[in-house]
């Protein structure tokens, strides 16, 4: 059976007509697929059709004359009626749903979401209101788990992009920020472009050959390859394709994942250097296991001199080599270390090749860590030279057990990078990646045509969710770069308005409903010589923070103010404000005071902009108070500390 959605005129035809013949309006009734409710202006229930039952649960003659409240959970009754009064007077189709959630209640109980949309009309002199209703709780929960997926997604700190399988030469659709900060090509420069002008000249990588293929074939893809940014400058680049397809099994796009995995590959190079080192000292190097004894690893410097092959040394400890003491001495020798009361040993000994021939060491003696397990490292000289020869020689001998110690010292950084690495990699790239492919997923799903809309509006989720990734990253980025001294400021001079511009007009696309920015007065004549994007950004951090926190409906004021040495901005909201207790904190990094936990944010952006100020000889000061609003205040020199000196 054909079922359609007949328009408002048709309805509005169907009522005038349901009294003079009523089996025609039966018949519309039944051949629409939303539940139909006609009530009264007393909001009694006079018409359902078999749609209401179905998602109600109700038979028709449980509910027919009953009041609409039936069908609406309690806490909205008084609110529903206000809302009904307001609607009869205005006498408007209108659609109700789509931007705010609206629920309905079945006879079992369950509250579920529905989309209604509402049509008044006359008949005899009474007032009349047509409800089309349509159970959408499937269509939340897919958009619920669909954002959860999309914040996954939007966590990476990889570079994403996405490309078009179906149209010539694979071109980029779709990229992420972190994409264009790791490589700094322009927009124009990637969209629409395939991603080989990456590899510069450098084409006839191996590698490149693997990943060519996989996406021929349609396959995944891993490969690490030497890229190169837009400076020129080479880095080494881990890139990891996914195919999607479309329901008939034909690829539309694929999925890449870039990671700059430079200072892994700088790494491994560091411990090829430390191990070609420890294999080709001249001294002996010893591991051996702290609980067990017995060797792990030998250099081949201390093989070739104590006459064993590294076969035969794991299945031997030192007790085995050394003549002087017994193992009573020597495990009293090492619990120092293992009691953690001295961080290393020297001492001299005896050693004993297989030959049988003896010859005096000196022992350097440390523990560390390897797998998770104690090992201890010994570095052997063999002193005999130093025992029997001259001064020259023991200095000789000294400056090969420096060369060692700085190459333990090495080994011992390497792991602790090896280790930061692992981390990050574990952190920041297996949970972005699964989100990754289930979002895509899901947009997938909406093939037809008449489904573009529920794409626009997955897109949208994700677009917004990007830029909002994007700031987080770009608050680290900034964090790093406070910390380490590498914030390099650019004064220059501009007008005031010309940032009060562009801040109020980007902060208006966030607006809450019925929010309203005040606009300062008399600022056309400020100027500055500063740092334009940095006072930029504080500025926008804090109006940001007044739309976040304060409620829907609330005025937010801005106020500017210069005179011959310092400029003054206030921003003053009449939102959650900040409770006594947590103001002694709201500086801090990652703080965020306890009213606004569930309201989404880093706790990082207020840290920024103190740290910016104070190195441009700035402050920034608050007055709060909880549920009545913050006024938040920065203070400036009008010229950079450069300029006046």
């Amino acid at each position: 059976m054909i079922t359609f959605r007949f328009n408002y005129y048709a309805l509005q035809l169907g009522v005038v007509m349901f009294k003079q013949d009523q089996e025609i309006f039966n018949i519309l009734l039944k051949t629409v697929s939303e539940a139909v409710i006609i009530v009264d202006s007393h909001q009694k229930i006079m018409e359902v059709n078999a749609s209401v039952e179905t998602i109600f649960g109700y038979a028709k003659d449980e509910i027919i004359h009953k009041h609409i409240n039936l069908l609406i959970p309690s806490n909205y009754h008084k609110a529903h009626t206000s809302y009904f009064e307001r609607f009869i007077k205005r006498g408007k189709r209108r659609k109700m749903g789509v931007a705010k959630d609206i629920f309905g209640l079945k006879k079992d109980g369950t509250i579920f979401n529905i989309e209604i949309e509402l049509s008044p009309f006359s008949v005899y002199d009474k007032t009349y209101v047509m409800a089309l209703i349509n159970d959408i709780s499937e269509k939340k929960e897919i958009e619920k788990n669909l954002m959860l997926r999309t914040q996954a997604l939007q966590s990476a700190n990889n570079g994403i992009i996405i490309t078009d399988a179906l149209r010539p030469d694979n071109p980029i659709i779709y990229f992420n920020s972190a994409f264009q900060n790791l490589t700094g090509y322009s927009y124009s420069e990637i969209i629409n472009n395939n991603c080989r002008f990456l590899q510069g000249n450098d084409r006839d990588q191996p590698p490149l050959k693997n990943l060519r293929e996989a996406i021929k074939n349609g396959k995944s893809c891993q490969a690490t390859l030497r890229n190169y940014k837009k400076d020129g400058t080479m880095f080494w680049n881990d890139v990891y394709i996914f195919p999607i397809t479309n329901s008939r099994g034909t690829v539309t796009h694929f999925i890449g994942i870039q990671n700059d995995v430079t200072l892994k590959k700088k790494m491994e190079e560091e411990r090829h250097h430390l191990a070609s080192i420890f294999d080709e000292s001249l001294n002996e190097i010893y591991v051996f296991d702290a609980e067990t004894l017995k060797f792990i690893n030998i250099n081949y410097g201390a093989q070739k001199n104590i006459g064993y092959s590294l076969k035969e040394l794991k299945d031997m400890t030192p007790l085995d080599i050394n003549v002087n003491g017994g193992e009573a001495e020597f495990k009293k020798t090492i619990n120092l270390l293992l009691q953690k009361k001295v961080e290393k040993l020297e001492f001299e000994g005896l050693h004993q090749r297989k030959d049988g021939s003896q010859y005096p060491v000196e022992v350097h003696l440390q523990l560390s860590n390897l797998n998770e397990k104690h090992v201890f490292i010994a570095i052997i000289l063999d002193i005999t030279e130093r025992k029997n020869y001259t001064t020259k020689l023991e200095n000789t001998v000294a400056e090969r057990t420096e060369q060692l110690k700085k190459a333990l010292s090495k080994e011992k950084e390497l792991n602790e990078l090896k280790t930061k690495f692992l981390s990050l990699v574990s952190h920041e790239f297996k949970t972005p990646l699964s989100g990754i492919l289930t979002s895509s997923q899901l947009l997938g799903k909406y093939t037809l045509s008449e489904q573009q809309q529920n794409r626009d509006k997955h897109i949208r989720t994700i677009t917004d969710k990007v830029h909002y990734l994007n700031n987080i990253l770009n608050d680290f980025l900034s964090i790093e770069k406070l910390e380490t001294g590498k914030v390099n400021y650019k004064f220059n001079h501009f007008k005031l308005s010309k940032v009060v511009n562009e801040v109020v007009y980007n902060s208006n696309m966030l607006l809450k409903e019925g929010q309203q920015i005040n606009y300062p007065e008399n600022i056309d004549d400020l100027s500055l010589f500063q740092d334009e994007k940095i006072i930029q950004l504080i500025f926008s951090n804090l109006l940001h923070n007044a739309i976040k926190y304060s409620p829907e409906g609330s005025v937010i004021d801005l106020h500017v103010k210069q005179d011959k040495k310092i400029t003054t901005i206030k921003v003053k909201d009449n939102g959650f404000g900040i409770p006594e207790k947590d103001q002694k904190s709201i500086f801090e990094r990652y703080f965020r005071a306890e009213n606004v936990m569930n309201t989404q944010g880093t706790g990082i952006g207020l840290n920024i902009a103190k740290s910016h100020l104070e190195k441009l000889g700035g402050t920034i000061s608050f007055k709060s108070k909880e549920n009545k609003g913050s006024t938040f205040t920065i203070k400036f020199p009008n010229v950079a500390k450069e300029q006046s000196q």
